[in-house]
């Protein structure tokens, strides 16, 4: 019987490593050459390099709050999650769509992780507007993580053919 491609753990975590370093050094970059608030153009309209502190979760979500128990809170469900990929991880990647996600979800979470842990806050840098809408300022890991969790969307609600071994 043929087996699924899959994706090691090997893979899943080098591209976990990879989001995370990749995140870090753009925020790095961002704090490094813009003030705090400071907004760049890249595509008049469109797209935005701004440099943002973040105590909220993803996408400005509890922005304005400087409680410490939200604070708490979101270091606690970033731990959850960590925690949870982890065990899936340990328990084995089943698909390239499973891998790849995971991988994504794991770089991204322990890249803002860090940042709250030492920061209380996250750098956000990538500002995109369409047609008069303007979303939420984000950075690579809350990018990361929402494409991991989209392809471990797809990976639950596409068909799978076990009998045959075909994905």
């Amino acid at each position: 019987m043929l087996r699924p491609p899959h994706v090691s753990r090997g893979a899943s975590l080098m591209l976990a490593a990879a989001v995370f370093l990749l995140d870090q050094g753009a925020k790095w970059l961002v704090a490094g050459s813009m003030r705090v608030g400071e907004v760049r153009s890249v595509v008049p309209g469109f797209f935005n390099l701004t440099h943002l502190h973040n105590r909220g979760a993803a996408f400005g979500l509890f922005a304005d709050s400087d409680s410490p128990a939200v604070r708490a809170l979101l270091i606690a469900f970033s731990l959850a999650a960590l925690a949870l990929v982890f065990y899936l991880l340990w328990l084995g990647v089943t698909s390239r769509w499973t891998g790849w996600g995971l991988g994504l979800i794991l770089g991204g979470a322990l890249g803002n992780l860090l940042d709250r842990v030492r920061a209380g806050r996250v750098v956000d840098f990538l500002d995109f507007h369409l047609a008069g809408y303007h979303w939420p300022a984000f950075n690579l890991a809350d990018s990361a993580v929402v494409i991991g969790a989209l392809l471990l969307m797809v990976e639950v609600l596409r068909p799978h053919r076990h009998e045959t071994g075909e994905v």
